[in-house]
């Protein structure tokens, strides 16, 4: 049976090109032009996957998201939007859509993403068949199978591979808080996510909330929900996020970035296993296991004050450390024939593995973005890869030139070879020995074109460093991040 998909959009250009595209792609296709005839179609044909441009004639996309989310919370719905605003995309996010696309439309894109959405259970909750209204029922059942047997774990053989696992299999059947360290995209909502599977938990949901990517004042409101008008904007009821995983496990990542006082509202929870949402009178037990995560140390946290130390010692009862993908070189090839695997499955595509350059070029390059950065090279090269196997020209240039571009070692000083030996000890001292060239061109003469070149090769230095870690880069520099981003923008250093 084909999956149905509804196409919310006001332009009828697009409308009809993209039933065309996506009948002729297998799936059964509806179509509305505006929001109210959009949610008036909800409920007769019952779609697995909605597609709702942003700015529709007589809602906007925000109010349609929320809309249909009350009547199907778990239909996931990607959005179309021609703002390239990043913001516009993390509020569509936040409000519950699975992802968005930006015009001009390409096909393949549209297609990756919707076989993504398609493939997995809606983001962040995996709920309990107990949990699931009639509404849901349609969609859930046909999910149930995949979410079942969905391999997210990526199992390997290396030695830090295999501790990590003896961790897990050790705290999994506990009812531990465990706090869980690693760099950014090294899988540690992974992680949380076995430990559920592999706790008494298991039939309940798992509930992940990023603390990084919420807003202060919404923080408090996701957490422990909010009454209908107990503040500017709500305009309904919300559950927060400790009743969503009332009798399962709820995941906290960036924790470290959590507000300060919305930290000491969670420690009163945790402590009581009671919730409170804002604007109401009531107290709801909850039954919730936690689980936290950082990419930096919450000690060094609380010594900057940022962080409760009383908070630190309720998670931390049992920690673990998730190694970064440059020490877990044994297992490279695993987990790049896992996300492959993973790839052909949402394109429909044979690919069946990878050239010997290509290898070679995984083992030698760091992977500053982990297992997240990998998953996206390999997305990209199998979209690109024309026969059976990835070849290196799919690759991205800084990945493939990774050595040559970052890695270039200063030249011994040059001595004219005219000059004899005796005047050759004795040159001027501004006369600079040549170096390596930069990426960027320099004006020798000037004066701010040389302190330019100064600061290039100091950020470029302390990037290797750090493995170009841009957070601790930013740090050691003493600099924040954007400020950081837009410096290597300036001097060609993203490349």
């Amino acid at each position: 049976m084909a999956q149905k998909i509804l196409v919310i959009d006001d332009d009828t250009d697009i409308c009809l090109l993209l039933r065309r595209f996506l009948t002729k792609n297998g799936f059964e296709v509806a179509i509305a032009h505006n929001g109210v005839t959009g949610l008036a179609t909800l409920d007769d044909f019952r779609p697995d996957l909605v597609l709702t441009d942003f700015k529709l004639g007589d809602m906007d996309g925000v109010t349609i998201l929320t809309q249909i989310k009350e009547k199907f919370s778990y239909v996931p719905v990607l959005i179309i939007t021609g703002y390239s605003d990043i913001k516009v995309a993390i509020n569509v996010i936040k409000q519950g859509a699975y992802d968005y696309i930006t015009k001009p439309l390409f096909p393949d894109e549209i297609l990756l993403t919707i076989r993504k959405a398609l493939s997995q259970p809606a983001p962040h909750i995996i709920p309990t068949a107990a949990t699931t209204t009639e509404e849901e029922t349609h969609h859930h059942s046909a999910l149930s199978h995949k979410r079942h047997y969905a391999p997210v774990y990526i199992l390997g053989n290396g030695p830090e591979s295999q501790y990590l696992y003896k961790q897990v299999d050790l705290v999994a059947p506990t009812n531990y808080s465990v706090l869980i360290y690693g760099e950014s995209g090294s899988g540690k909502e992974a992680v949380a996510l076995e430990i559920h599977r592999r706790s008494k938990r298991a039939n309940g949901p798992f509930v992940a909330m990023d603390c990084g990517a919420i807003s202060r004042d919404l923080a408090a409101s996701e957490l422990f929900g909010h009454e209908k008008g107990s503040f500017t904007g709500a305009i309904t009821q919300k559950i927060g996020h400790f009743e969503m995983a009332n009798g399962g496990t709820l995941f906290l990542d960036e924790i470290g970035n959590l507000p300060y006082d919305v930290q000491v509202s969670l420690l009163r929870v945790v402590q009581e296993r009671k919730v409170r949402r804002i604007g109401g009178n009531r107290e709801i037990k909850v039954d919730v296991r936690i689980i936290v995560a950082s990419n930096e140390r919450l000690i060094e946290t609380i010594r900057k004050g940022k962080f409760r130390e009383d908070l630190y010692y309720r998670f931390n009862e049992f920690s673990i450390d998730v190694p970064p993908l440059r020490n877990r070189k044994q297992d490279l090839i695993t987990f790049a024939q896992f996300f492959l695997d993973r790839t052909n499955e949402e394109l429909g595509k044979n690919v069946r593995g990878f050239s010997q350059e290509v290898i070679q070029a995984f083992e030698e390059y760091p992977w500053p973005g982990n297992l997240r950065e990998m998953r996206n090279v390999i997305k990209r090269s199998t979209l690109l890869s024309e026969g059976n196997i990835i070849e290196a020209r799919t690759l991205p240039f800084e990945l493939l030139n990774y050595n040559r571009l970052l890695f270039l070692e200063p030249a011994s000083p040059v001595v004219p070879n005219n000059l004899p030996q005796a005047q050759a000890t004795e040159l001027p001292t501004h006369v600079a020995p040549v170096a390596a060239p930069s990426k960027i061109a320099f004006n020798k003469t000037d004066l701010k074109a040389a302190a330019l070149e100064a600061e290039y090769e100091m950020i470029l230095n302390v990037l290797k460093q750090v493995n170009f870690n841009k957070s601790k880069a930013a740090a050691t520099l003493g600099i924040d991040r954007k400020t950081l981003y837009n410096k290597m923008k300036n001097l060609n250093l993203n490349r």
